[in-house]
């Protein structure tokens, strides 16, 4: 079971400045991930809230899928089951699963930094629109630690970048189709050259 929330950050620098301080150590420096979606042409999956997703992360190709998130209103952090393997190589994978009638139907992307301590995991992620953080571990590690970097629950995110991605395009009425660096293409966080 997987178990987590998200932060929108306001200041990423002064955000992984704390993580030391707190026990935390870098496993993974800043690192383009690219995350390619599965689904049906109806969008069964989706429907269901179910997730099949392609992660490049790197050198590394990972297979996931991700069960409904259970609906707890009293539960203030997503907790779902998630599968996941790594592969030798995404692409003939994808191949594969276009011919068993699965097609990308989104494409996200975003340079993500991992920390640890000794009972969970923090990423920060720069995305096309905007910085964010994911505490992952047992639920008290998660309010634990969210209390110590001033997270308030109130500000906790439950919700997936597909969903934030949607919420932002509302927003801002861009025609993005994916949040990627090169559709979204803005200065603060495009990791192209210029």
């Amino acid at each position: 079971m997987e178990t987590e929330i998200k932060v929108r950050l306001t200041d990423r620098s002064a955000f992984t400045g704390q993580l030391p301080a707190l026990g935390f150590h870098l496993l993974t420096a800043e690192t383009m991930e690219r995350n390619v979606l599965f689904d049906t042409p109806e969008g069964q999956l989706q429907r269901r809230g179910e997730l099949l997703r392609i992660r490049q992360y790197g050198d590394r190709w990972i297979l996931t899928h991700k069960t409904p998130a259970e609906n707890s209103a009293a539960n203030a952090h997503k907790v779902r089951a998630e599968t996941e393997t790594e592969i030798e190589d995404g692409r003939p994978l994808a191949a594969i699963l276009e011919r068993l009638g699965y097609s990308p139907v989104f494409v996200y992307e975003k340079l993500r930094t991992e920390w640890a301590d000794n009972e969970g995991h923090i990423v920060v992620d720069v995305t096309p629109i905007g910085d964010f953080a994911e505490l992952e571990g047992e639920s008290e590690w998660i309010d634990r630690v969210a209390a110590k970097l001033g997270i308030l629950p109130e500000k906790y995110l439950k919700a997936s970048y597909g969903q934030l991605f949607q919420d932002w395009k509302r927003a801002t009425r861009h025609a993005a189709t994916n949040m990627t660096f090169a559709e979204i293409d803005t200065q603060e966080t495009s990791p192209i050259k210029r």
